[in-house]
């Protein structure tokens, strides 16, 4: 039975003390025995996104290439839940990179929904992410030594029928790497996840950015990162601070909760 498992940092605009902290956290869950592991999304930069502009790399870039490395030296499966993808000179994608255990790229997929929002009002941010970023136009499911799983990043998650189409393309694990903002956070983050865990029949994973970070205070991101089954329960969640969580992850769950309710059958739209 394969053990999969979440990454949760504090991420900031400093790339050598991500990709370190990363490396140290994905070898302690390696060691613990997770075949399969996650890290959030803007896993090696987060920051001014002006800078990550000039930071962009193409997806076989240097840090993109150390981390497909780290992957091929601990023989897991590793996404690294998105990087700042080269596009132009005014614009990046958010992408998620999936390697596999020999370090090759198995599947990219570059985030769809951009967090676009105005929340002043209620004491929130306000955050305009497609200034700066590419808008992704593909939905990825790829297959993996743990099954086939739906890529997808934070804002993704509001949108279900992301996760529908994953589904039906034969996605029995979705990923939701992201960095959710403390005040949507502690409303929303479990609801939604669950209920695309529940409405899909599907296991999560959603390893997540914590804490503070150095974008000029604009973002304080929820963390929580969390593992939930086919049901919708909740079987392994980080509480505050850097580390990760990881849960065994039984195949046969996923088709013994889709006969039990045959949701496809009964569909109608």
């Amino acid at each position: 039975m394969p053990i999969i498992a979440a990454v949760q940092i504090n991420g900031s605009s400093d790339v050598e003390c991500n990709l370190a902290t990363i490396e140290r956290l994905v070898t302690e869950a390696a060691k613990c025995g997770a075949r399969f592991i996650a890290t959030p999304e803007a896993s090696t930069y987060l920051g001014p996104h002006d800078k990550k502009i000039h930071l962009a790399e193409a997806r076989d870039g240097p840090t993109h290439t150390r981390l497909a490395k780290l992957a091929a030296a601990l023989n897991i499966t590793l996404l690294v839940g998105s990087v700042a993808e080269r596009c132009d000179d005014k614009r990046a994608y958010n992408t998620a990179l999936l390697f596999g255990p020999d370090g090759a790229l198995i599947a990219h997929y570059r985030k769809m929904h951009l967090f676009d929002v105005d929340m002043a009002a209620s004491g929130g941010v306000s955050f305009k992410e497609s200034n700066t970023t590419a808008r992704g136009d593909t939905v990825v499911v790829a297959n993996t030594e743990v099954g086939r799983i739906g890529l997808s990043i934070c804002f993704d998650l509001r949108f279900p029928e992301v996760y529908r189409a994953m589904c039906d393309r034969g996605a029995t694990l979705l990923a939701v790497p992201s960095a959710f903002t403390l005040m949507t956070g502690k409303d929303h983050w479990h609801v939604l996840l669950r209920a695309r865990a529940i409405e899909n029949q599907a296991w999560v994973i959603a390893p997540a950015q914590w804490g503070p970070h150095d974008d000029k205070g604009l973002r304080r991101s929820y963390g929580h990162s969390v593992i939930i089954d086919p049901w919708g329960t909740i079987v392994a969640e980080c509480g505050d601070g850097e580390g990760f969580c990881l849960a065994p992850m039984p195949a046969a769950r996923v088709k013994s909760i889709r006969e039990q309710i045959p949701m496809n059958a009964n569909r109608v739209l």
